[in-house]
């Protein structure tokens, strides 16, 4: 059911972005980039679908958060889940499947910026290991509006340890 993402997979995992921007609480993204701008900042050995009966449920992807070695070891969470298959269950397969990714490619602290009001993702992200680390007040606007960000982390018990 998760498999590696490829690039035959990028017009469902753009829709499935699309409809997470739709919600207004998962990204200050105002619009889907193209595949080749979005494959050159995504890390290719950390790239996940969920896939059901060759439907793309959902997806997980890390960005690194520096191109300095010394972060090297840091990435940025993103999981999207398509607006029908929100509730199931996918989310959670999938985070867990990038944290064992991530782990496997040496990466020591996963972090994610929340929008405040998306509590389900919150809540999946505190389900698999992390933390909230603060708040960031009025980090970015969306249509006209201030957004607060949570940040959170996941350490690795695994790497760097």
């Amino acid at each position: 059911m998760i498999h590696r993402m490829t690039e035959n997979d990028w017009p469902f995992v753009r829709k499935i972005y699309e409809e997470g921007m739709a919600t207004g609480n998962a990204t200050l993204e105002v619009s889907v980039p193209d595949w080749p701008k979005w494959d050159a900042e995504h890390m290719k050995e950390c790239r996940l679908v969920f896939k059901e009966n060759d439907t793309v449920q959902g997806w997980a992807a890390l960005t690194p958060v520096s191109g300095r070695c010394v972060y090297a070891g840091v990435a940025e969470v993103s999981v999207y889940i398509g607006a029908s298959f929100r509730g199931k269950g996918v989310g959670k397969k999938l985070l867990q499947a990038l944290v064992e990714a991530s782990e496997t490619s040496g990466i020591w602290t996963l972090q994610a910026g929340i929008l405040k009001e998306n509590t389900a993702s919150i809540e999946l992200h505190q389900s698999c290991g992390f933390r909230e680390v603060g708040v960031r007040e009025k980090l970015g606007q969306l249509k006209g509006m201030w957004r607060d960000v949570v940040m959170m982390e996941r350490r690795s018990k695994v790497v760097g340890v």
